[in-house]
C-alpha cells in the first residue's frame, strides 16, 4: 500500500515539472473556440493583416488585426446633379448612377440636347438635369375663329382678319371696308393696326342710319 502511494506521488510529481518547464519555454495553450491571430466574421475566419466587408453592412469594410477586427464605415460619394436612373444592387455599398440627363414629361433628353416637345415650346437639356423651355409669345390673331394647325404654334386666321357684329357674337363680318348688316346698320371691324384692339372684346363699330326701318330699306351709301 505505501509503496503504490508513492508511485502516484512520483507521478504526480513529474506532471508538475513537465508543466513548469513547458511555461518556462514559452509554449501557450489555445482556448476551445479561439485561435491567437485570426479573426472571425461572416462566418469565415481571417488573418492578422486580411481585409473584407461584412455580409450584414456591404459598406463596413474590416481589417483582422492582432487586436482583433477594426473596422470603418464607406462614405459614398455623391451622385451626379443630372442622374436621372440609379440602381442600388444588394451587394453593392453605394448606389450606382445608371444614365445622366433630363426626364421632362416622361420623356428623357441627353445633357446639352435642344429638343422642342410641342410646337410652342424650344428647350435644352442643363448640366444640372434640369430641362429649361422657351415658351412662343403668339400675338393675338386679328380674328375671331383662329385655327391651329399641325406643326404650327401661333394659331391662323384662315378666313381672314374678321370681327363679330354685336354683343351676341352671332355674326361675323370681314375686316376692312364697312359692311351693311341689315338695310339701316353700317359696321366695320377694326383693321388690326389699332393698338390693343385684338386684345378686347373683338367688336365692330357700328352706325344707324336715322329714321330708318329695316322694313322698309333706304338707299344704302358708302
Amino acid at each position: 500500500m505505501a509503496f503504490g502511494k508513492m508511485a502516484f506521488n512520483a507521478r504526480l510529481v513529474r506532471t508538475v515539472l513537465a508543466l513548469l518547464l513547458c511555461a518556462r519555454a514559452g509554449l501557450g495553450f489555445s482556448v476551445a473556440g479561439h485561435h491567437e491571430g485570426t479573426c472571425e466574421a461572416n462566418g469565415s475566419i481571417y488573418y492578422v493583416g486580411e481585409w473584407y466587408f461584412l455580409d450584414s453592412d456591404h459598406c463596413t469594410q474590416c481589417e483582422c488585426t492582432a487586436d482583433g477586427s477594426a473596422c470603418a464605415r464607406t462614405e459614398c460619394t455623391s451622385l451626379p446633379a443630372a442622374c436621372i436612373h440609379v440602381s442600388h444592387y444588394p451587394t453593392d455599398c453605394c448606389p450606382r448612377c445608371e444614365r445622366i440627363g433630363c426626364e421632362y414629361r416622361g420623356v428623357v433628353y441627353d445633357l446639352g440636347q435642344n429638343f422642342q416637345p410641342s410646337e410652342c415650346e424650344q428647350c435644352t437639356c442643363d448640366s444640372d438635369g434640369i430641362a429649361r423651355c422657351l415658351v412662343a409669345d403668339c400675338a393675338p390673331p386679328p380674328c375671331v375663329n383662329p385655327v391651329y394647325q399641325p406643326g404650327k404654334c401661333c394659331p391662323e386666321c384662315q378666313e381672314g382678319p374678321n370681327c363679330y357684329v354685336d354683343d351676341s357674337r352671332t355674326q361675323v363680318i370681314p375686316a376692312g371696308d364697312p359692311v351693311w348688316v341689315d338695310p339701316c346698320t353700317k359696321c366695320r371691324c377694326h383693321d388690326g393696326q389699332d393698338a390693343g384692339y385684338w386684345e378686347g372684346n373683338r367688336l365692330a363699330t357700328c352706325s344707324r342710319l336715322k329714321n330708318c326701318s329695316p322694313e322698309q330699306p333706304s338707299v344704302q351709301q358708302n
